[in-house]
């Protein structure tokens, strides 16, 4: 065969192999570079700011240009000069930084920081659905801009990463809060959180076995303070106590055994939410009159309504009243208490996603990719995409994985 008409076929396959192939090559997303502008919050007491200097660093070296409106760190002590020592633009021009691609700021726009807004922006903020209105969510969509809250935002493992952080802060953080009006500086009973030898500790009880409930049960513990915690969920409690890792006394909300404890107690947290609507009020004002003399209440579910029927709220300035001879701290935006520990949790969550969007090129392929920036995304180029929004206002509502697909 090899002698005869088939001779020099495999010469000629050999050459064909040796011929310049197509090749499928892998289309790679273009990187863009974004114009992030930071302006200086204006809502009360918002002392937060949404990047720190080297998050500020790590986002120019990659390309990307910041302004950063004066004296927006300077409430979590962030000064202009560290920020310009990485490469931010300083602005003292608000409607100059409102030029940017993407905004990036702690407390929801008001409505004449909306009008300084150019169309197509980048709107990321917190949404605060509790005092939330009609003509906030109509301008924005005038403004065919595209909005996230961070409220919303999910990690990989599921868990919403901004509220996880900051709730982990304010549980904390009301522990030590205890301790100050505990003392005689503040009036208090003169008391330590954990006692000394001999000296019995201090009693605290915290309602809710969520985030909040769970860091306010590990530093109090880790004070030496007695804990007790109660939530309706056994699910909450069980998991609280394992992941304590030491034993607590827990127990369901049973109205007999809550008010023996709240009337014994010398710190009482509250602590409960509600998913939407007001927070559960499970301690009357006839419980709290029969409080000990100058025990703490520290009501962090106040921006719900509260669980307490006797709070109500309070501010940074003026953080606390009396009521039946029992000291309440009602301030709801505990966190900007410590503002620059706050910032930097906010900072790790933010420049990643910053980071992302100028990988990919634009937000489109980001939100397309990553399911839990997804979820936060409730205005997409002017299009209301949050159903629960749509319900609540009377607004047309668009599925957000179709104006993506149409976009593409």
């Amino acid at each position: 065969m090899s002698s005869g008409k088939y001779s020099g076929f495999s010469d000629i396959a050999k050459q064909a192999l040796m011929q310049p192939q197509e090749s499928m090559l892998e289309v790679k997303n273009q990187k863009k570079r974004l114009y992030i502008g930071i302006p200086k919050e204006i809502s009360f007491q918002e002392n937060r700011v949404a990047l720190t200097p080297l998050s500020v660093a790590l986002l120019v070296n990659n390309g990307h240009e910041i302004m950063l409106e004066s004296n927006a760190g300077a409430a979590a002590n962030f000064k202009d000069n560290h920020y310009s020592e990485q490469g931010a633009q300083i602005v003292y021009d608000t409607k100059k930084l409102y030029e940017a691609d993407i905004i990036i700021k702690i407390a929801p726009p008001t409505m004449e920081e909306i009008a300084m807004m150019k169309p197509g922006q980048i709107l990321i903020s917190a949404l605060q659905l509790s005092s939330l209105k009609g003509e906030y969510l109509h301008a924005l969509i005038n403004k065919r801009v595209t909005a996230l809250c961070f409220e919303h935002l999910r990690d990989e493992g599921g868990s919403l990463c901004v509220v996880r952080a900051m709730s982990e802060i304010v549980g904390a953080t009301s522990i030590l809060i205890a301790g100050e009006y505990l003392s005689n500086i503040f009036d208090g009973k003169g008391l330590m959180l954990g006692g000394i030898t001999g000296v019995p500790p201090t009693e605290i009880v915290i309602l809710g076995a969520g985030t909040v409930g769970e860091y306010a049960a590990r530093t109090a513990i880790s004070l030496g303070a007695e804990v007790k915690v109660f939530d309706p969920s056994i699910y909450k409690l069980r998991r609280l106590q394992n992941n304590i890792g030491s034993r607590v006394f827990t127990s369901v909300v049973q109205p007999i055994v809550l008010e023996k404890a709240i009337t014994t107690c010398d710190v009482a947290i509250g602590a409960m939410r509600a998913k939407e609507g007001r927070s559960p009020c499970i301690v009357s004002e006839a419980t709290v009159s029969r409080m000990k003399p100058n025990s703490v209440i520290i009501d962090v579910a106040i921006d719900q309504g509260g669980c307490f029927e006797t709070s109500e709220i309070t501010n940074h300035t003026n953080p606390v009243f009396r009521k039946h001879d029992v000291i309440h701290y009602c301030v709801p935006n505990i966190a900007s208490r410590v503002a620059r520990t706050a910032t930097y949790a906010l900072t790790n969550i933010f420049a990643p996603i910053l980071l992302d969007i100028g990988e990919q090129g634009n937000i489109k392929n980001v939100i397309w990719q990553k399911s839990g920036i997804r979820d936060a995304v409730y205005i997409f180029q002017g299009q209301l995409t949050n159903k629960y929004l749509g319900e609540r206002f009377a607004i047309p509502c668009k599925d957000l994985d179709l104006l993506i697909i149409s976009n593409r």
